[in-house]
């Protein structure tokens, strides 16, 4: 409606312009070259409107020839752009379906229709470790360091290659280099923390945990039981640089964060006794006995009470029977004790009462080890010996990820470098033993307390 409106307007205008020049009659005259050309105004401005009009078409015809060939440079320039990327599509798309062949034809292809060096190279690299060719790959992400927009890209590729090679310090070297670039990328805080208690660089570990869970990177449960681990290895290498009140303190705030972690309250306790407070100690073993008994504890225990008479050390570990008073750990302390007392009839009786709970390969041992002491029967010891032989293996510290057993716990495994992996549990395949110093050279770099 609207749009009729204003063209009937349009054309009232006209014809009102129209009515008012018949009214005006006039005469133009030209005399040029000789020639006099003499007619109406009104057909004189017709002329002139005319010429105008021939003029503009001629401006737009002329403007139209000159721009044809940057346009055909454009057009040709915005087919072979888009085939360019339509090449870069096909080959992200056999990158991801390992076709190796196609990514690397891909690859080649688009480099030569694009002048975008960030996409193309990082095609170039993939489809080279595709085929397993991991030095290509390895120059095309150390090319993408020269430019700003392709740097992080291109570290990232170095460190996944560092890493899938085992070389920790390059590896640890790249990813200090990408935080700097992106300090707030969760994946890749949980790698550099990862390397870097690794490396045993407790110090540095422990604040990019911090980071990394406030970004996300690691499960906020998790980095709680993490920070305890790196606290009980700093106070570990506090013992080692003589700074025996830095390790106690290391220790009480791992016992702190989680009071239930077994190597946390055992630490905690010998290092009291070290420093002349054995009830402290005590007091700490009988604590998380409650929650987690264990035989790590009833050593502790034991160097706790080491000063008293072997009667007296009985009578104060009933302490911890009666904190957990029907877990198999209770009976099974309480027997050993019992045992070197020489009180064979309470030995024999908690010995029992575990193997009613949970037979196990070292309740067998016990009770041939009370056999061979209270009555010499090596009949009978050999007998239970040949039980213990018979069952399942018991619960050592073990690494989740190569199943090698410790026989002490730390926060490096010491066989395939794994960090926080030991488990208290039954070794699921035939272990690999390691002592507690058996951890590779790289991964006992010294670091501040």
């Amino acid at each position: 409606m609207i749009r009729a409106l204003w063209f009937i307007l349009k054309l009232a205008v006209v014809i009102a312009i129209a009515i008012w020049l018949i009214e005006r009659p006039g005469t133009v005259s030209v005399n040029w070259l000789g020639y006099a050309i003499e007619t109406s105004f009104t057909v004189a401005l017709l002329i002139g409107l005319a010429a105008l009009g021939i003029a503009a078409l001629g401006y737009r015809l002329i403007r139209a020839i000159l721009r044809t060939p940057g346009r055909v440079r454009r057009h040709s320039r915005a087919r072979k752009r888009e085939r360019g990327y339509r090449a870069l599509t096909q080959g992200m798309v056999a990158v991801a379906a390992g076709d190796a062949p196609t990514a690397r034809k891909m690859a080649r292809k688009a480099d030569g229709l694009l002048n975008e060096p960030p996409l193309t190279m990082l095609l170039s690299a993939q489809a080279a470790q595709l085929q397993g060719d991991e030095r290509a790959a390895k120059e095309y992400f150390t090319a993408m360091l020269d430019r700003p927009e392709t740097a992080f890209l291109g570290l990232r590729g170095l460190l996944t290659q560092a890493i899938k090679a085992g070389d920790r310090v390059e590896a640890l070297q790249l990813a200090r280099k990408a935080r700097a670039l992106q300090p707030n990328t969760p994946w890749l805080l949980g790698t550099l923390y990862d390397l870097e208690a690794r490396s045993g660089d407790w110090a540095a570990a422990e604040g990019t945990l911090q980071q990394a869970i406030q970004a996300g990177a690691i499960p906020t449960e998790d980095g709680r039981r993490h920070r305890t681990v790196l606290l009980l290895e700093r106070s570990f290498e506090s013992e080692r640089r003589g700074r025996s009140d830095s390790a106690l303190s290391h220790a009480q705030s791992a016992h702190d964060l989680m009071p239930g972690f077994v190597p946390a309250a055992a630490r905690l306790a010998r290092l009291q006794v070290a420093a002349g407070k054995p009830k402290a100690a005590a007091k700490v073993v009988e604590r998380t006995w409650r929650l987690s008994p264990h035989p790590d504890l009833a050593d502790a225990y034991r160097e706790v009470l080491n000063g008293y008479d072997p009667l007296t050390r009985v009578k104060l570990f009933e302490k911890l029977l009666n904190q957990a008073p029907k877990h198999v750990e209770s009976h099974i302390a309480l027997a050993r004790i019992a045992l070197e007392a020489q009180l064979w009839g309470e030995a024999r009786d908690h010995l029992n009462r575990a193997l009613a709970i949970e037979p196990s390969r070292r309740l067998y041992r016990l009770f041939a080890e009370l056999e061979r002491s209270e009555r010499q029967d090596e009949a009978a010891a050999r007998d239970w010996m040949a039980k213990a032989a018979a069952a399942p293996a018991d619960p050592a510290w073990t690494c989740d990820p190569c199943n090698a057993v410790s026989h002490a716990w730390g926060g490096l495994c010491g066989h395939c470098g794994a960090f926080d992996s030991l488990d208290w549990k039954a070794p699921t395949l035939a272990p690999s033993l390691m002592e507690p110093g058996d951890a590779p050279v790289a991964l006992a770099k010294p670091s501040a307390a």
